[in-house]
């Protein structure tokens, strides 16, 4: 059972102490109570609340004298004042002090209720950021990734520092960096003082490849002017590295196979047999047993390859890395384009963290590229993200257009709608600022809509 939130109630008036701490345990909080500053300083320092709500007018030590105490004691604890109808000067003096809300006397129970959550998500999330941007963002060659997934996966990586293998298979989506775990891979290694060399089989066509992979002998075609020495050759002693392989044509995958069993082959329009001395890894982002069941991709070729196979975590399956690759690719395009961005809000942190992330890595540097060089102020928030992550981005996955499909027969909005905003006040346990966040609302419009169903409040 997740612990309940412990507010401090401070007012020199027992009714509101005594009403505020009702309400709120009738909430789900756990409230204490103190009569000014000086007995709220006392509380705090016995045992240290998730939040403080205090009058501004109190004998003795009050609330701003409390405000100014807690940040001389550099005291964390969010704070919200409660201030008279109208004080505005004292409530902007509150905020300046720290306070991170303000309510006018007198004031509606439930809006105290909306102002505690959303002040103690806040600082959840705050908390949170803090947490994955104070981790140290390890790294495997140029992969950054401190989270567990990826933690796991450079064990499996460096098992292979000492295994010179044939073939090496990797698998994963488009965008996360499998051209960077080649390169690993390969730099670690027993091969690293040999080449690398890397073709994309996805963007040439057969007779170009088979002459980048084996070579070519002088007169073999029409435009062999020159004999040339293929990748395989080219590579001895190194990798090569086969970038989306599931789109080899099957004349070329037949040649593939016999190359790699043999670990010999010829040039284009030679006779001579030479020996492939160099490790081949491949990757796709294709399933290659389902290409195999099509009848294309050749079976003999999947085995001979699939001897060992990584996975590559997608991002949002490693979530927690988001900060650290943020500001790895804010950095970086500062220098490239000489521009000066210094910090990323929380908030805006956060939705990047939340975001789905369909086109992985690739997706997220070219995210922060385009606000960096776009948006190249020094702050970037929430407003400079773009609309998809800006508006509460919906989970990966869903229909290839990334947009809800309207059924033959239609819907019920009213009914559709109900049942979002339910969805989302059950996966957040109930917290009206999260369930907000999570529909695309201000807090004040999920709670028109909540009253609107009759789903409480």
């Amino acid at each position: 059972m997740p612990r309940r939130a412990h507010v401090l109630v401070v007012d020199d008036e027992e009714l509101i102490r005594w009403s505020l701490s009702e309400h709120l345990r009738g909430e789900g909080f756990e409230t204490r109570e103190a009569e000014d500053g000086q007995a709220a300083l006392d509380a705090i320092a016995q045992q240290a609340p998730d939040l403080v709500i205090t009058d501004l007018k109190m004998p003795n030590v009050d609330g701003m004298a409390l405000l100014r105490r807690l940040r001389e004691r550099d005291d964390p604890v969010p704070v919200i004042v409660l201030t008279a109808h109208g004080a505005v000067d004292s409530a902007v003096e509150a905020t300046r002090l720290g306070a991170k809300a303000y309510l006018t006397k007198p004031f509606d129970l439930r809006e105290v209720t909306l102002e505690v959550n959303r002040v103690l998500e806040e600082e959840r999330l705050s908390n949170e950021v803090h947490y994955l941007r104070g981790r140290k963002a390890e790294a495997y060659g140029d992969i950054i990734g401190s989270s567990p997934a990826m933690q796991r996966f450079f064990g499996q990586l460096a098992r292979l520092e000492d295994v010179d293998a044939p073939t090496i298979l990797l698998m994963g989506e488009s965008g996360t960096g499998k051209d960077l775990v080649a390169n690993a891979i390969h730099s670690r290694g027993p091969r690293a003082a040999g080449p690398f060399m890397e073709v994309d089989c996805a963007s040439l066509p057969e007779n170009l490849i088979e002459s980048e992979l084996f070579g070519h002998e002088k007169g073999s075609f029409t435009d062999a002017r020159t004999t040339r020495r293929g990748l395989f050759e080219l590579a001895r002693g190194g990798t090569v590295f086969l970038d989306e392989i599931g789109e080899m044509h099957p004349t070329m995958q037949a040649k593939l196979l016999r190359s790699l069993e043999n670990r010999r082959f010829r040039r284009v329009g030679g006779s001579a047999s030479i020996t492939l001395d160099a490790t081949i890894i491949a990757a796709t982002h294709r399933d290659l047993e389902q290409l195999v069941a099509e009848g294309r991709f050749r079976e003999d070729l999947y085995f001979r390859l699939n001897v060992i196979r990584l996975q590559v975590p997608p991002l949002r399956e490693r979530r927690e890395d988001v900060p650290a690759l943020v500001d790895h690719f804010v950095q970086r395009f500062n220098r490239e384009y000489r521009r000066g961005v210094e910090e990323i809000s929380e908030e805006a942190m956060h939705r990047l963290t939340a975001y789905g992330w369909p086109g992985n890595v690739r997706e997220l540097r070219n995210v922060v590229e385009r606000m960096v060089i776009l948006e190249g102020q020094p702050r970037l928030d929430v407003a400079n993200l773009p609309p998809e992550i800006r508006h509460a981005a919906r989970p990966a996955g869903g229909n290839a257009g990334g947009g809800f499909v309207l059924p033959e027969d239609g819907v019920n909005l009213d009914e559709l709608e109900r049942s979002l905003i339910e969805q989302a006040l059950e996966r957040t346990g109930g917290n009206q600022s999260a369930s907000a966040r999570l529909l695309g609302l201000t807090r004040y419009q999920l709670r028109y809509r909540m009253e609107k169903y009759d789903l409480g409040g």
